[in-house]
């Protein structure tokens, strides 16, 4: 049976909780991820395998055509993140071709930036293990556009990010390349609190720590087939529920505990896996001698938080548009188009400048995403669009 969070892993002073280090307790933790999933609590799911739930994206879009059978496709999804095992597959999401397009892309950017010497590190590996390229959403729109509409107007990331985050989302991408024989990561929680020193997750209330997996959802894109011995992402199903874990994932008896039971689901290239960022999780150590194990992971931020990484989104949304005008003639498939906008230009209208950024007909001034798709209604030109957003820009500025 999958469990909601319990008393386990709890701080144990009631109504005046306390967040500290010395409440962790393995039995607690254990109490709450030895637990199996039922299959039949989520019916729409095709199989559990490594207490993960797997979905077929062929199942799930026979459902978006009707509004009352997406939003309980979401209500699932969201349940399955939240109460359930906290990890979902969904196999088949994007095109093959695609991803080998987008592949292509990436082994270029990470050859050139390892040529100039600004190729960058990780946070949890040794340094050689991986080859990382950051902003790798921002990077793909302005290196070639065309791929990026095919390969983020993909409405199986939509629906993920709209089932835990809600509209305007915001997504960002890191390729993360693990090499062979590439020596797996130290376990982890994600961002926000993961981030963060021990002491100074101290300094966060109890709630605060509940609330952080909340902002974010995790997700990756195979872009090759991911078996364990390639460095398959290790996860720990059902310990995002363990509220403590914000604290608990640099104690040793922690790691020697992931290390026996972690999973490592098999993925396929065009397999999309999410998790809450707060499931226990690492890369998994490559332990082939030719296969480079390419994964871009998506760290996708609710409209209400902050991401990690600073993205241009003007910049992308000034180089995808005209193809997305173009295609839109040549008629490309509505979703494909409102998954792209999603994907690139802000969806939020805060925080702005409301002397001059005036709400006028709303409660909120236009976004990005309002612009760009009043834009590609009325046809208006590239050049056009791209002084709405320099004006757009402006507005929100203080002086």
């Amino acid at each position: 049976m999958t469990t909601a969070p319990s008393q386990a892993g709890r701080a144990k002073t009631g109504e005046a909780a306390v967040t500290s280090r010395e409440g962790f307790d393995l039995s607690d933790l254990r109490s709450i991820v030895e637990v199996e999933v039922a299959l039949e609590e989520f019916p729409l799911a095709a199989h559990v395998v490594d207490r993960a739930l797997v979905y077929r994206t062929e199942d799930l879009r026979s459902c978006l055509g009707d509004l009352d059978q997406a939003a309980a496709v979401r209500t699932e999804l969201t349940r399955a993140l939240h109460d359930g095992p906290g990890v979902i597959v969904i196999t088949g999401a994007i095109d093959t071709a695609v991803v080998d397009r987008a592949t292509e892309v990436f082994e270029q950017i990470i050859a050139d930036e390892r040529e100039a010497g600004t190729g960058g590190g990780d946070h949890y590996a040794e340094p050689g293990a991986n080859d990382r390229l950051w902003n790798a959403l921002e990077k793909l729109a302005v290196a070639d556009p065309e791929v990026f509409v095919d390969y983020h107007g993909s409405d199986m990331i939509d629906l993920a990010s709209l089932a835990w985050l809600g509209p305007g989302y915001q997504i960002t991408a890191q390729v993360n390349a693990i090499n062979p024989g590439g020596a797996a990561q130290m376990p982890h929680r994600d961002y926000h609190v993961g981030f963060m020193t021990d002491d100074v997750a101290e300094q966060y209330p109890i709630h605060v720590h509940r609330l952080s997996p909340l902002l974010t959802l995790q997700g990756g894109v195979a872009h090759c087939h991911m078996p364990p011995e390639t460095g398959a992402t290790m996860l720990l199903p059902h310990s995002h529920k363990y509220e403590l874990g914000y604290l608990a994932w640099r104690r040793p008896e922690l790691i020697e505990y992931f290390a026996e039971h972690h999973v490592q689901i098999e993925l396929n290239k065009g397999d999309l896996v999410f998790f809450s960022p707060a499931v226990f999780h690492a890369g998994g150590h490559n332990r082939t001698s030719d296969v480079r194990r390419m994964a871009n992971l998506l760290q996708i931020s609710s409209a209400m938080g902050r991401a990690t990484e600073a993205v241009d989104r003007e910049r992308i949304v000034n180089a995808i548009y005209p193809v997305l005008l173009r295609r839109q003639e040549e008629g490309l498939d509505a979703t494909v188009i409102s998954c792209a906008v999603a994907a690139s230009a802000e969806g939020y209208a805060f925080p702005t400048n409301l002397d001059r950024d005036v709400p006028i007909g709303g409660l909120t001034p236009p976004s990005q995403q309002d612009l760009m798709l009043d834009a590609l209604a009325n046809k208006t030109p590239p050049d056009e669009l791209a002084a709405q957003l320099v004006a757009h820009r402006h507005r929100r500025a203080t002086h």
